[in-house]
């Protein structure tokens, strides 16, 4: 939607996450993100070169990692973030502080807050981002890309049999996802069933004993690191599983899954090649 601003021009307004109305009466030019999956995402929908502040560990695109930082993302230096003096602020609904994000509002400042959770909701955050950054072409291009990748491994996998997944999201304490996390939904896609998909929270703990009692056919993790699979070899002590038995132990860069930005697609396609290979193997 969009209306007049005092000098003429049409304003740029889009609704956020969390269904407030966000107008701008000119494309940002001085954006601060707030989480690195909402970095990625401005870069991706063509605002990278209006980004001119981060919190620690936005390190994508290779641009990102030399630009100022504004503290973590559960910690904001409000007043390095102000020194910046941002046009836009993208924060992240579901993880920065509630507090220090309000008081961004009390000072003025436009503040969009993003929490994307499955392949459409990054798709229409490309969209809008590409809209407040000026760069809609951009955007709505990678939106477009995303949703056909999503459908093209739809169609591919739809008859797929099933394989029953235990997602490892961390070690101590052991936790998973349950099914309305957008890991989960991209194994859903490739034919993958999460064992724990009914627990309650997003991100559940879970105690050994309930993955040993489940029996996964296949289990996956992240591992700390993009190279660190020595969460799978703890699994290993129990030949009795399925998983185990199998060596359907499968690792994952961490940053293409536990991220919701379009990198998402390549994860779920390496996920997708993981279910394949534990099929094969019955």
């Amino acid at each position: 939607m969009a209306s007049s601003s005092p000098g003429g021009y049409e304003d740029i307004c889009v609704v956020d996450d969390t269904e407030r109305e966000l107008c701008l009466s000119a494309p940002a030019e001085r954006i601060v993100a707030l989480s690195p999956s909402v970095t990625e995402m401005l870069f991706a929908a063509g605002a990278g070169e209006r980004v001119v502040g981060v919190v620690s560990f936005s390190d994508y695109p290779e641009a990102a990692r030399s630009l100022p930082q504004v503290g973590s993302y559960d910690r904001l230096d409000l007043e390095s973030l102000l020194a910046l003096d941002p046009d836009l602020v993208v924060a992240w609904a579901g993880g920065n502080p509630g507090q220090q994000v309000e008081r961004l509002d009390e000072l003025g400042l436009p503040v969009f807050r993003s929490d994307a959770a499955n392949f459409e909701q990054i798709a229409t955050t490309l969209e809008r981002f590409g809209r407040l950054a000026g760069s809609a072409d951009i955007g709505d291009t990678a939106a477009r890309e995303l949703r056909e990748s999503v459908a093209a491994l739809g169609e591919r996998y739809v008859d797929a049999a099933p394989v029953e997944v235990f997602y490892q999201v961390w070690e101590q304490p052991l936790m998973t996802v349950n099914g309305e996390h957008w890991i989960s939904r991209a194994l859903s896609l490739c034919g993958g069933v999460n064992l724990f998909a009914d627990e309650a929270p997003l991100v559940p703990r879970l105690s050994r004993e309930a993955v040993l009692a489940a029996d996964p056919e296949v289990i996956i993790t992240g591992g700390m690191g993009k190279a660190d699979s020595t969460w799978l070899d703890a699994w290993r002590q129990w030949p009795q599983m399925t998983a185990v038995a199998r060596d359907n132990l499968y690792f994952i860069n961490p940053d293409l899954v536990q991220r919701a930005t379009p990198r998402l697609v390549e994860g779920t396609r390496a996920l997708c090649q993981h279910l394949d290979a534990a099929r094969e193997r019955r």
